[in-house]
């Protein structure tokens, strides 16, 4: 007889209030997923206290260096030896049994929910992301980008706004939404091997009648039935680049300049002076485009 493993959705959550459309954001999420036969657990940052400071206490036992405490280099040991906090470690294993994870906040979903606080995530959400994501568990030297270590894993944000979508475009007063999301997006998730999905940006849920609000959380589940079907979100690959201290990691010099007469960039972060690529943080691109 074939059992077919229950698959795995982990939600970080960063939300104080549970009367929030981030809170309905989150339940339409369980729900959703739920009724979809996954296995959903909700890391409940608030809720759990969890610590944001990256601190010495995060390792148990003695230090490889004490006269030079680097919190990098000291928890990556602790992490191969089996020697992190107990809460890391709970968290660590969430992200080892889930096929997608979603972080939600006021604000951004990896599935992550939360609230978006001066431009990036509340400082708890940071913390979970500085503590748990550690150096070893989540990434080397070696396997980073399209070799990292979650490169079977799905990630996405899920997040609310204080301001309207027109303030986030290229000539809105706040900048390109796609420039905001580059270093969470590329430097942390994609950093870590996921597979990016697009970004769920609820524009400004405070300042919209109820309908409107209703309307968004339905265009939610709609999504959330698909999720798993959609591309990711394109970034440069690898092999462009010379990946080794000698070459500095730059790109080749050929693709530079097979690069000349391209209209954009490669990515948001990879622009080469050129037109940012519209979209490249917010929507999948054609698998021809790069």
């Amino acid at each position: 007889m074939c059992v077919t493993a229950q698959r795995t959705a982990l939600i970080v959550y960063g939300h104080q209030s549970s009367g929030s459309f981030n809170a309905a954001v989150l339940d339409v999420a369980v729900q959703e997923l739920t009724e979809q036969g996954y296995r959903v657990i909700v890391s409940d940052l608030y809720a759990m206290n969890f610590r944001a400071s990256a601190t010495r206490d995060d390792i148990i036992g003695d230090l490889k260096n004490s006269e030079l405490f680097q919190y990098g280099e000291e928890t990556m040991h602790a992490w191969m030896q089996g020697r992190l906090s107990d809460d890391i470690v709970a968290e660590q294993r969430k992200v080892e049994e889930a096929e997608l994870v979603i972080f939600q906040v006021r604000g951004y979903v990896f599935l992550f929910v939360f609230p978006m606080y001066w431009f990036s995530v509340p400082a708890i959400m940071k913390g979970w992301i500085d503590r748990v994501l550690t150096q070893g568990f989540a990434f080397s030297l070696e396997k980073i980008y399209d070799n990292g270590v979650f490169k079977d894993k799905k990630a996405m944000l899920s997040f609310t706004t204080g301001a309207i979508e027109t303030m986030f475009r290229s000539d809105g007063i706040n900048g390109d939404i796609n420039v905001t999301l580059w270093p969470l997006q590329n430097g942390t998730l994609h950093f870590c091997g996921f597979e990016v999905l697009a970004p769920q940006i609820f524009w400004s849920p405070a300042h919209c009648p109820p309908t409107v609000r209703t309307t968004m959380l339905e265009g939610w589940r709609i999504r959330l039935k698909g999720l798993l079907e959609e591309k990711p979100l394109t970034f440069a690959p690898c092999e462009l680049f010379d990946c080794s201290f000698q070459g500095g990691f730059m790109l080749w010099p050929k693709v530079r300049e097979e690069r000349e007469l391209q209209p954009y960039g490669i990515t948001t972060g990879h622009h080469l002076g050129k037109s940012v690529p519209p979209d490249n943080q917010t929507k999948a691109q054609p698998t021809n485009e790069k």
